[in-house]
This record gives structure tokens, sequence and C-alpha cells, in this order.
């Protein structure tokens, strides 16, 4: 049965991807808008829409500008109890897809000097428990694993909605989330002594299909 629900989740997120790219094209409108659908449904199981969630990082260096990538996901689900007040999370990162739009820059930072990608291609966040407040998500404290080491950060909603999607019929909960970690806490320390700072902020973007 989970497999069966993680298919038709997974072929609906194809599906809105494929959707949402034909909309950017000129002259391609969705025949009707979204509606709003509420909070998340109790004893629901929700699957990440690979299409829509994304996880950006900015750092500072020298004291200028901000270097900043993208990293995409790789699969993911979040799970609503029975109260409607709280709830589990679970999403992979693909580290080895980050991308920071400049080549060279691209091959540095999957190196052992940043994430070492070829030893650990992944990265997981794991939350035991969700923070609500009048229905809509307002923390979720949880672990961040990258290198092979976990350490506990809490993402903050910065937005967060549902609605039922026009393209499958089905409810689709997301928001923007943020935090700011120091990546020394990760044995990321590379450039640390001349310039690159510490501080990383993470900008979460997440969008989750109900599969029930």
């Amino acid at each position: 049965m989970k497999k069966l629900l993680l298919a038709t989740a997974l072929s609906a997120a194809a599906f809105t991807g494929a959707m949402a790219q034909q909309q950017q094209q000129p002259g391609f409108a969705p025949a009707v808008a979204a509606k709003p659908a509420g909070g998340p449904a109790k004893n629901a199981n929700y699957v990440v829409d690979p299409t829509h969630t994304f996880v950006m990082y900015e750092m500072g260096h020298y004291g200028t500008t901000t270097n900043r990538g993208r990293f995409s996901t790789k699969d993911g689900s979040v799970l609503i109890d029975g109260t409607g007040a709280s709830g589990k999370v679970d999403i992979t990162m693909d580290i080895s897809s980050v991308n920071t739009g400049v080549d060279l820059l691209n091959r540095h930072v999957q190196s052992k000097d940043f994430f070492n990608v070829a030893e650990f291609p992944t990265g997981r966040f794991v939350a035991d428990r969700i923070d609500f407040s009048g229905g809509k998500v307002v923390d979720v404290p949880g672990t961040l694993t990258l290198m092979g080491q976990t350490r506990p950060v809490t993402l903050k909603a910065v937005r967060f909605n549902c609605y039922l999607s026009p393209l499958i019929n089905r409810q689709v909960c997301g928001g923007d989330f943020e935090t700011t970690v120091e990546r020394s806490d990760w044995g990321i320390t590379w450039g640390l002594n001349f310039g690159f700072e510490n501080k990383v902020k993470l900008l979460v973007q997440v969008e989750a299909v109900n599969v029930q």
C-alpha cells in the first residue's frame, strides 16, 4: 500500500512539475486557479514534490558579496499525526546536485574542501516534531546530517499555506523556511582563516502532496 501511495504521489509530483514548466511558456495559463484547502489534514501522509522543493545556502566572503548555491532533493515525506498539531519530517537532499551558477565554483564546493560529494553524496533532515500555531507550521526542530555528521537544526517558517491543486486535484501544503548554521559544526572549515564566513543561512522551499 505504501509503495502504491508513493508511486501515485511521485506521478502527481512529476505531472505538477511538467505543467509548471509549461505554464512558464508564453501564452500558457492554468484553466482554473488554486483553491484554499485549510491546514494539513490529520493522520495524513504527504510526499515531498522534488520539483518544488530545494535548499539554498548563502555564505559571505571577504566582507563583500554573498556566495549562493542550491541543492535539489531526492525524496521526502511529511506525516501529520492524529491531533493535526504535530508530525514528522524526513527529507533527503542530493548534495551532488549543488549549483552555484559557476562551473569552477561548483567543482570546488563538491570537492573535499567543502561537501566531499564523492564520499557523502546526500544529506538528510529529520524531525520528530512539527510546531503549529493557528493551523500553520511555525517551527520544525530536527537534525541535519551532512558529511556523515548529525547536528540539531530548527527550521523557522517564513510562510506556510495549503491549497487544492487544480492540476492534480489533491491538497498541497508547503512554505518557505529559514535557519542559520555554522558550517564548522559539520567539519566544513575551508576558508575560515582567510575571509570565508562560518555562518551559513539556509533557505528551504518545500511543497508536499497529500497522498491519502
